[in-house]
């Protein structure tokens, strides 16, 4: 089965296209969403390019879940609690005591999100580069030694 981590890793950088174009048109709510779902891919992604199983939509516990193969950074963590607070709030008005869900969301949520999002798949590409990177490595050491015997 190939690996589908670069798929997910290229919707994570769609969904992170949909905030910025999101925050054009001032739709801070789905500034914030797409923001998550983009973080919460990178994230999945990674656990994919590492050979581990995920589940669920909870960036924290993704990250968390990652520290068999990964130093993450607990920073990193607390930011993906901040994004996983936008995943249900920022489409749904009951979960606000009143108002449509758009009210509760402005500019500077939308900073946020973005800021959030884009360290978290940052960070995701990164670990993946020199993952694939030490992957290569050792499959070049190991033709190399094929070709000296």
């Amino acid at each position: 089965m190939p690996n589908r981590a670069p798929d997910w890793l290229r919707q994570a950088d769609r969904d992170f296209e949909q905030a910025l174009d999101s925050r054009h048109a001032e739709r801070h709510e789905w500034v914030c969403f797409a923001a998550q779902q983009a973080a919460e891919k990178a994230v999945k992604a990674l656990h994919l390019h590492t050979g581990q199983k995920m589940w669920g939509n909870v960036i924290a516990q993704l990250l968390e879940e990652l520290s068999e193969t990964v130093d993450v950074p607990e920073l990193l963590v607390e930011k993906g609690r901040v994004l996983d607070n936008f995943y249900i709030p920022s489409r749904y008005p009951n979960s606000h005591s009143a108002g449509a869900s758009f009210e509760h969301y402005g500019p500077l949520q939308s900073e946020k999100a973005i800021q959030y999002a884009r360290e978290i798949i940052g960070f995701a590409r990164a670990q993946m580069v020199g993952y694939t990177n030490r992957l290569d490595l050792r499959h070049g050491l190991k033709i190399a030694a094929t070709q000296l015997c």
